[in-house]
């Protein structure tokens, strides 16, 4: 296995793991009373946008040749550690 493909599975995993806190975060939301749902929900949303973006970037990152996948790694990276920042801050604010 080259770097890339390491590296693709590193960022499928975290990936995946974000996703599925989403996922948590959500079902959590439907637990709480009903003001505090749609704060839940706006959160969730603008999780879920910033999701679909990283998203793009890993299809992107997939998609890149051997040679220019580099280039996209520091976005890569940049997009799932935003992501990451924001549930942790999101998770924390509905505890």
């Amino acid at each position: 296995m080259n770097k890339k493909e390491l590296y693709q599975k590193k960022l499928q995993a975290e990936f995946d793991q974000l996703s599925a806190e989403i996922d948590k975060l959500k079902a959590k939301a439907e637990l709480a009373q009903a003001d505090a749902q749609l704060d839940y929900y706006n959160e969730i949303e603008k999780l879920r946008s910033m999701r679909d973006e990283a998203k793009s970037k890993l299809t992107e990152f997939n998609n890149a040749s051997d040679d220019a996948w580099e280039d996209f790694k520091e976005g890569m990276d940049s997009a799932l550690k935003t992501l990451g920042n924001s549930l942790k801050s999101v998770t924390s604010k509905f505890k």
